[in-house]
């Protein structure tokens, strides 16, 4: 038997497998940046070493660093599902699908999503697996325990963005809809293919238990800048549980996580791991070397290790097509950039450009090769979902109100919040919202935060609006799935 590797990709599993044989791709080098060909090895010598079970930590962060995630098209899909962006080539390859709603099962952005991030979770079961067998082999449990800490944080990761697609928001139904099939144990053959869609909560419950865990279990910071973003340690799976119980409207929850990382009034700056803050100038968290101890968590890219043809975040919102983009999506005049809330003097206005009569992001400036690392999470969006959580539960206080200053005048000094600016709870929920807007566009949370409270997903130019109750207001279950898994149901 040789060593080739045979892609199965008639099921989201996309298994690689012949026999016992199975891959990882990854980075020798600690620091992520000096990438090594893809390679096969065995079961016996695949955990053989502690270089090669780390070479395997480092190629499960490659998996989700592909341009069809993480790497650049996850973060598009949301935006632009949203409000924000017309899209100018109607052209498949920019998401023109996604952008007016009319995906259907066969379309490439459903089919290449779902089996990425499966492949991906499916080399976190091998992996964990293997680690579990072979902790003797590194002699250091608490060592194996952070690798497979690192494995369970992508995994939950992975599953979170596949609720957020393919599966009812959980407020629909306190999470009694169809989630997406779980898939726990590594698979080497087609034998696991068929297995029925667990429920979005109890998808949620597994997607939380991965991320306690890792927070148990994942060191409170590496020894550099690069590695604290680019690699998950404690305060990256806290960040990341604020997103998810807000997903949940778990706003006690939101409250109790986002309590680790920022104290309780200003300056806000996490006590213990990774100091993570606002960088005083936003442009300093964008800029090279993109590693502020604002960024959370980011996808790292360099020359030799880029995210793939017209799947970087430059390739959409760039000028172009025959500027630095490969195609663009320009702001739309309806939506957030001409906001009065969105004022000349504001910073975040200078990550826009205009070309004639059109207005592009250019957040993600670096080319022609797209080398700006794709935000995951940022400090600025913990600090936001706390105060979202805050007022909630508690009413518009003075901490909540703080932190949203702390955004706001950030960019903005002309305007600080106060408690007069706010009729009610709602006047600042929608005020918050519209922060959101502002700070995190095109970093993918536009439709997210729609579809998590179940707004309505605005329209624009002639695409109309999608409702909660209608089927567009999720993606379709991948045919490749519905033909391989015989237990899969389609979304209706």
């Amino acid at each position: 038997m040789n060593n080739t590797i045979k892609f199965i990709q008639k099921t989201g599993i996309a298994l690689a497998f012949i026999g016992g044989t199975f891959i990882f791709s990854g980075c020798n080098s600690e620091e992520f940046l000096n990438p090594v060909p893809i390679t096969t090895i065995s079961d016996a010598s695949a955990f053989a070493t502690p270089a090669r079970i780390l070479n395997q930590v480092n190629g499960l962060y490659n998996n989700i660093q592909s341009g069809q995630v993480y790497g650049g098209r996850f973060q598009v899909y949301h935006d632009i599902r949203g409000e924000e962006f017309l899209n100018e080539t109607t052209n498949g390859v920019t998401g023109f699908q996604t952008w007016n709603h009319t995906l259907v099962a066969s379309a490439n952005e459903v089919n290449n999503l779902w089996n990425q991030v499966y492949f991906t979770i499916n080399n976190c079961n091998l992996f964990i697996e293997g680690v579990e067998a072979n902790k003797a082999i590194l002699g250091n449990d608490a060592l194996a325990n952070n690798y497979i800490a690192e494995a369970r944080f992508i995994r939950g990761l992975c599953y979170y963005t596949l609720l957020t697609l393919y599966s009812r928001p959980f407020a629909d139904g306190n999470g009694s809809k169809l989630g997406v099939p779980l898939r726990l144990k590594g698979e080497k053959s087609d034998g696991g293919n068929d297995l029925a869609r667990a429920t979005v909560a109890e998808t949620y419950a597994q997607i939380l238990e991965d991320l306690n865990f890792s927070e148990t279990n994942l060191p409170a910071n590496y020894s550099s800048a690069l590695l604290n973003t680019t690699r998950a340690h404690k305060n990256t799976a806290i960040a990341v549980k604020t997103r998810v119980y807000l997903s949940m409207q778990r706003y006690s929850d939101v409250i109790t996580e986002a309590n680790k990382l920022v104290p309780a009034a200003a300056p806000f700056k996490a006590a213990s791991g990774v100091a993570h803050e606002l960088q005083a100038d936003i442009a300093k968290t964008f800029g090279p070397p993109h590693t502020t101890t604002e960024s959370i968590f980011s996808i790292p890219f360099t020359e030799n290790d880029l995210p793939g043809t017209q799947n970087g975040l430059g390739s959409y919102y760039n000028p172009g097509p025959r500027g630095i983009g490969d195609f663009s999506l320009n702001l739309t005049a309806a939506g957030i950039i001409n906001n009065a809330a969105f004022n000349a003097g504001d910073a975040r206005k200078k990550f826009t450009t205009t070309v004639g009569t059109k207005t592009y992001l250019s957040k993600f400036p670096l080319g022609p090769q797209h080398l700006d690392y794709a935000p995951v999470i940022r400090y600025a969006e913990v600090l936001l979902n706390a105060a979202e959580a805050i007022a909630r539960t508690s009413g518009v206080n003075d901490r909540a109100i703080a932190l949203l200053n702390a955004i706001r005048t950030r960019s903005d000094a002309s305007k600080t919040f106060t408690a007069a600016d706010f009729a009610d709870t709602n006047a600042f929920i929608s005020a918050l919202l519209l922060e959101r807007r502002m700070e995190f566009l095109g970093e993918g949370l536009r439709s997210l935060d729609c579809t998590r409270l179940l707004l309505p997903i605005p329209g624009k130019a002639n695409v109309a609006t999608i409702l909660p109750t209608q089927p567009d207001y999720i993606w379709p279950i991948p045919q490749g799935e519905l033909i391989a898994n015989k237990l899969c149901l389609p979304n209706n």
